[in-house]
Parts: C-alpha cells; sequence; structure tokens
C-alpha cells in the first residue's frame, strides 16, 4: 500500500521514459498540426495562433483547477502548447520579420525571464512543487515559451545548413549529452530537466518537418495531415496503456 498523501502529489507526471517518449511525440505532432492549420488550410499565422492560444488558456485553466493529475488533462495542455508555440514562433520569425535568430534569442530571454521570476518567487522551480496555483501558472507559461523557442530554434539550426535530418541529429545528441549528465554526474537535476524538456521541442520541430516537408527539400512529404494523424493516435494510446502516475515528494528524485 503506497503511503504517499495527497500533499505529497503534484499535478504533473512522474519523469519516466514514458514521459520523454509522450513529450516528443507531443512536441512532433505539435510542429504538423500547427503548419497544418496555419499552411494546409491557409489561415495564416495570426489566426493560427488565435485558435491555438484560446485552446491552451481553456486547457491551462481546466488543469489548474483540476483537483489532482489526470494524464489526459495534462497531455492535452502539452499538445496545445506545443501546437500553439508552432504558430506563435512563426509568427514572429516570419510575419514579424525578426527572423529565426532574433526570434530565438527574443524567445531565449523571455524563458530565462519567467524561471528567473519563478524561482524568486517561491525559491524553487523543481516540477515537484507543481501544487499551487501560482506555481502551476509559472509552470505552464515557462513550458508555452519553452515550446516556442524550440520551434524558432529548430527552424534556425535546420536552414542553417544541417538541413531537418542533420539538425534533428544535433537536438538527439544535445539530449543524449543531457542524459548522460543525469545519470553520471551530480549535475544539478532540476536544471538538467529543463534543458531536455526545451531541447525536446525543436527534435520535434525538426522531426516533423522532415514527415510533412516536400521532397524536393529531401525529406518525407507525408502530408502534414496524416502525420499529424499518426502522431496523434500514437500519444493517445501510450497515454492509455503506459502507466502513469504524478510525481511526488516521496516517489521522485528531481530537485
Amino acid at each position: 500500500m503506497s503511503c504517499e498523501t495527497t500533499a505529497d502529489l503534484t499535478k504533473v507526471p512522474a519523469i519516466t521514459l514514458g514521459f520523454w517518449i509522450i513529450k516528443i511525440l507531443a512536441t512532433t505532432f505539435g510542429e504538423t498540426a500547427g503548419d497544418t492549420v496555419s499552411m494546409s488550410l491557409n489561415l495564416g499565422y495570426l489566426i493560427g495562433t488565435a485558435i491555438f492560444a484560446a485552446l491552451l488558456i481553456a486547457l491551462v485553466i481546466a488543469q489548474i483547477r483540476a483537483p489532482r493529475f489526470h494524464p489526459t488533462l495534462y497531455w492535452a495542455t502539452i499538445v496545445a502548447s506545443t501546437t500553439a508555440g508552432t504558430t506563435m514562433a512563426d509568427f514572429a520569425t516570419r510575419s514579424l520579420g525578426i527572423g529565426y535568430l532574433g526570434g530565438s534569442l527574443l524567445l531565449l530571454a523571455l524563458v530565462l525571464g519567467v524561471i528567473a521570476a519563478w524561482h524568486f518567487t517561491t525559491g524553487t522551480v523543481s516540477v515537484l512543487s507543481v501544487r499551487t496555483v501560482k506555481v502551476e501558472a509559472f509552470y505552464w507559461l515557462t513550458i508555452t515559451l519553452s515550446q516556442t523557442l524550440g520551434t524558432a530554434l529548430g527552424d534556425w539550426v535546420a536552414d542553417g545548413g544541417p538541413g531537418y535530418l542533420g539538425a534533428a541529429l544535433i537536438f538527439g545528441g544535445a539530449l543524449a549529452f543531457v542524459a548522460a549528465l543525469w545519470f553520471f554526474t551530480a549535475t544539478n537535476k532540476v536544471a538538467l530537466f529543463w534543458a531536455a524538456f526545451i531541447l525536446t521541442r525543436p527534435l520535434g520541430a525538426v522531426v516533423g518537418d522532415f514527415l510533412d516537408k516536400p521532397v524536393a527539400h529531401g525529406v518525407l512529404e507525408l502530408g502534414r495531415a496524416a502525420a499529424s494523424a499518426v502522431l496523434g493516435a500514437g500519444i493517445v494510446l501510450l497515454i492509455f496503456f503506459l502507466p502513469q502516475r504524478a510525481a511526488s515528494r516521496t516517489g521522485e528524485r528531481v530537485h
């Protein structure tokens, strides 16, 4: 019998291998789904951002109001944040004309600023502290900005020369390095968690582009809608078949 109490549990999932698999699929889905709405449906980045931002706000409110961790609600909110991040990044880097580098630097500054404000306000940015409205607000703002940053960063690296597959190898290698630090060093686990969380987004962005961009660009051209459908189905299956439990102070070590 578990000795955990309600006070021990957070509103976010335990950080397991399954968590990272679903997170990468969700970020890839966000790229293809965001591009489907803004490009394939010709709604544009501004309208696409408005649609996904409204959905994200509604889901974040539902997540904050929920009394406990609900896997379906949590991952729906993550997917909404990554699709909103895709269209927001594209609007900033393309419609506003600040470019991939300018967008990446601006969004990096915003992410670091929010994390700094979160730490200054609460004394920690650990996921184990996600139990109050204030902390959840910081958590979801950090996530949404990191998803937006990842889109701009992925596009910048891919278009800078290595292409989508090369960029995927770069970000995959960076994630592997972070994982090695996690398992084999005493490096701060909170910092490594957020580094990995941010890096999964550009990885998902370039993999999504690799799946749906034209063959003439050296990629697969599966089609945005088809790729989104396959990725969405995979996410749903993993949510229901992989064990999903809340992170807890007694069971996790993300400090």
